[in-house]
């Protein structure tokens, strides 16, 4: 049996980095505006609903709902391959953003838009965790 290949491993930079270090503890964490308390992903500089540029990292429910999905069928990473098929969601969250992640737990064939997910968090680094979902 052969040695699957590893999986690539992205270096985030400037404030996607620190969402990945607030992620690699295993929690969901969103910016959170210090002024008027919207919720933003991805992380940004400055507020979009009031332009202030203070902000903290909060901790998310991990909670959300399937907005959106594609299935992989051919990876572009081999480290992925022995998961073929496997499909990418777009979840909408309980605090408002959308999140990108990985199924699990579940069929593709299964899927189904407002399905209730939550997040498991997969930890790879100090600086870096992938984020999957299954079914709620």
């Amino acid at each position: 049996m052969s040695e699957r290949p590893p999986r690539m491993i992205p270096d985030p930079d400037g404030l996607n980095a620190d969402f990945y270090r607030h992620l690699a503890t295993g929690q969901v964490h969103f910016q959170l505006c210090s002024q008027c308390s919207a919720v933003h992903h991805p992380p940004r500089y400055r507020c979009s609903s009031c332009g202030s540029s203070e902000y903290r990292w909060v901790a998310s429910s991990g909670h959300g709902r399937v907005f959106s999905w594609t299935v992989t069928h051919r990876p572009v990473d081999p480290g992925w391959a022995h998961e073929i098929p496997y499909a990418t969601l777009v979840v909408e969250m309980d605090e408002g953003v959308r999140v990108v992640g990985a199924l699990r737990n579940l069929s593709p064939a299964e899927l189904a838009l407002d399905l209730p997910v939550v997040a498991e968090v997969e930890s790879v680094s100090e600086a870096f965790a992938f984020i999957h979902f299954r079914p709620a």
